[in-house]
């Protein structure tokens, strides 16, 4: 498990598969999409920076890097975290690397997004994204963006950053008619409440991929121009029953809706991916959380 892009299986575009790095904390099973991580190591020496949120173990140095640690025990208020059984699972969200605290690492599995289901409405959490039912037992889809974001300020103010426009501009976004497809119930309601600020109030948005295409297929079913219904697409990329890729798969396989501008907002954009978008379509790629610059890849495709 320690070289997770060795043993990884390569996934084809567009495939509506994922895999997952199954580990717990304490006695729940959790997953991670390995697109996410670096490595899995044993813990280092952890050094205390004084003032840092309760979760933050410290800092690590790991081949040059200095990686601040989150305690995933401490965050999700597990009881149960096993304080001599740990790894840590180093991952990268834009551009930046970041460990995280569990128990054991146990394999990596591959699954259909279809098999992941949405959290039931009973329960109210902003940290988990969904379920997968495997062998007897759950595994919780973490929203790793809506951890990294509780802990960094550089994150949230960049998650509420909008860029300066014109009355004239913000009218003419008026007039857009924009697709947003996003699973992190905070990025989806940050998201939706950005562009509705910066002038685009005319949003369909989805919490997966598979309810915003049963909309699209309809609109590309209905007989009138594209353009009375839909003028662009924001997707993520993991999402239950739908990921981001086929979506984009499915949009571009679809002869009316081919030439609908797709852009992928999504913290899985490394080199890897963004070959993987630009081959199945995308317009643009953007990485989370440059909510700043998604405005203004909105504005030169739609204005």
């Amino acid at each position: 498990m320690e070289d997770v892009k060795s043993s990884a299986i390569l996934l084809e575009s567009g495939t509506n598969e994922f895999e997952i790095v199954e580990f717990t904390v304490g006695n729940v099973h959790y997953g991670i999409n390995v697109a996410k991580v670096r490595e899995i190591i044993r813990p280092l020496p952890i050094t205390k920076i004084p003032g840092m949120p309760p979760v933050i173990e410290g800092i690590i140095e790991l081949r040059g890097r200095v990686i601040s640690i989150i305690n995933l025990g401490a965050r999700l208020e597990n009881a149960d975290f096993d304080s001599k059984e740990q790894h840590v699972v180093i991952c990268e969200f834009n551009n930046t690397y970041i460990g995280f605290l569990v128990n054991a690492v146990l394999r990596i599995h591959r699954i259909s997004w279809e098999k992941m289901e949405p959290l039931p409405d009973a329960i109210d959490t902003k940290v988990a994204t969904g379920i997968i039912k495997m062998d007897n037992k759950l595994i919780i889809l973490l929203d790793f963006e809506q951890i990294l974001t509780e802990v960094s300020p550089e994150i949230a103010q960049k998650l509420r950053q909008k860029p300066e426009a014109s009355l004239d501009t913000i009218e003419s976004r008026k007039t857009k008619k924009i697709l947003l497809a996003e699973d992190s119930r905070m990025l989806r309601e940050l998201l939706s409440q950005s562009l509705q600020e910066s002038g685009y109030t005319n949003l369909l948005v989805f919490e997966n991929g598979r309810d915003a295409w049963n909309t699209l297929e309809r609109i590309a079913q209905n007989g009138r121009e594209l353009t009375e219904d839909i003028h662009l697409v924001i997707t993520d990329i993991e999402m239950p029953q739908m990921d981001g890729h086929h979506l984009l798969k499915r949009i571009k396989e679809t002869p009316k809706l081919s030439v609908l501008p797709v852009i992928i907002f999504s913290s899985l954009i490394n080199q890897e991916m963004r070959r993987k978008g630009e081959a199945l379509g995308a317009i643009s790629q953007i990485t989370k959380p440059e909510i700043a610059e998604l405005i203004n890849q909105v504005d030169k495709f739609t204005l």
